[in-house]
Parts: C-alpha cells; sequence; structure tokens
C-alpha cells in the first residue's frame, strides 16, 4: 500500500481533536501497518481568510493535497442532515475531484471525548485523583452543551483551587484528553459516530486501498 495523505478541514482550531478519532478510524480499516499521513488543514496564518466553506476546501487543498479530505461541520442539534446536505454542495462548488468524507458529530466534537474517564484525568494533570467525574456519559449526543461539560469536568478533575484553577489551560487539556485516548470504540454506539465509519469503509473501498 502506498503512503496515503489524508487533510481534515474543521470548524474551529479546537476541533482538530478530531484527528485522533480519524486516525484510530483508518487504522481500524486500513490495518495497524498502512502508512497513514494525517493532516490538520490550519489556515489560521493566511492573510485573506477563505470567504466560505468552498473556498475552505480550495484552499486547504492547495496548501495541504491528500487523496481523501476530511470536512468537519458541528451539527449543534440531534439532526446532521443539514451539516451534511452544506458540506456536499460546498464540495460540488469548489470543483475538487478529490474524495471528500464529512464529519458531523452531532452537538459538538466533544461530545466524542465524553466517555474516557482515565484520559480525562490524565489530561487534567491528576492520574490518581478520586473526585466523582460522572464518566462516562451515557447519551454525549443529547447533551445542549459538550464542550462547556468537558472543560468543567476536566477543571474537576485537574483538583486545583484559586489562582492555580484559574490558570488552569482547558484548551490544552481538552486536546490532550484525545491524545491519551487509544481505543474509541466505546463511541460505536452513537449514530453520528457510526455513520462516520461507514462512510470512511466505503471511500477505503471505493478507492481500492
Amino acid at each position: 500500500m502506498n503512503n496515503l495523505h489524508f487533510t481534515l478541514i474543521t470548524d474551529g482550531s479546537s476541533d482538530r481533536v478530531l484527528i485522533h478519532h480519524l486516525r484510530w478510524m483508518l487504522r481500524r480499516r486500513l490495518g495497524p501497518l498502512a502508512a497513514i499521513q494525517l493532516q490538520w488543514a490550519d489556515l489560521r496564518s493566511l492573510r485573506e481568510k477563505p470567504r466560505n466553506l468552498a473556498e475552505k476546501i480550495r484552499v486547504s487543498l492547495e496548501l495541504y493535497p491528500c487523496d481523501l479530505l476530511f470536512v468537519h461541520r458541528d451539527a449543534e442539534n440531534p439532526n446532521p442532515e443539514p451539516r451534511l446536505r452544506e458540506i456536499t454542495d460546498a464540495v460540488n462548488a469548489s470543483g475538487t475531484l478529490t474524495p471528500v468524507v464529512p464529519v458531523v458529530p452531532i452537538r459538538m466534537s466533544e461530545a466524542w471525548l465524553l466517555f474516557d474517564e482515565r484520559a480525562v484525568r490524565q489530561a487534567a494533570g491528576n492520574p490518581n485523583g478520586c473526585m466523582p467525574l460522572s464518566l462516562p456519559v451515557r447519551n454525549p449526543e443529547r447533551i445542549p452543551n459538550p464542550k462547556a461539560l468537558l472543560r468543567n469536568t476536566l477543571k474537576t478533575a485537574s483538583g486545583l483551587s484559586g489562582r492555580r484553577l484559574r490558570q488552569f489551560r482547558t484548551a490544552s487539556a481538552v486536546y490532550r484528553v484525545a491524545e491519551c485516548i487509544d481505543d474509541f470504540s466505546q463511541l460505536q454506539g452513537l449514530a453520528a459516530f457510526n455513520a462516520l465509519c461507514k462512510r470512511i469503509d466505503h471511500v477505503v473501498q471505493t478507492q481500492s486501498w
């Protein structure tokens, strides 16, 4: 198998945590020895920012060429269909011939991190803490604001208080949660996660990778 390059476009920089979910999915489908290069399209330093998603796709493919492009948009409600249509329309408008897979977590990408208590405690810098965290969350797709819940849970897990808690870097800790997770199979009960797995399976089969 040749070296395969994958690029992820996200709503914002915090959503780059999805790199870890996608790498796990690709390894699951292509095998642990597959030569996978997965990169996040970081467009923050551009002087002229893309005006819409179609432009974002074109610019990302110029700067981060790949064999397969992942385009992320948070659903922000229980129905992912509007976001899926938005991505499809943007892909068509961009004119790209590169295969594209939509990545649409229900509500927010942080919902896909609320299942691993060990990872949260490690990311909070207090792996041996014993304060209750109410993890894993049974139905994370039903939580109105999973980002706030994850950040508050990390603060609790840190065991910090006062000035040290105010200095706690929650954004970095959120990314660290994803880094600390080796197995995302517990998310396979979630409809949006399963749908993404099926899209990846379909593209891998279609491309004969």
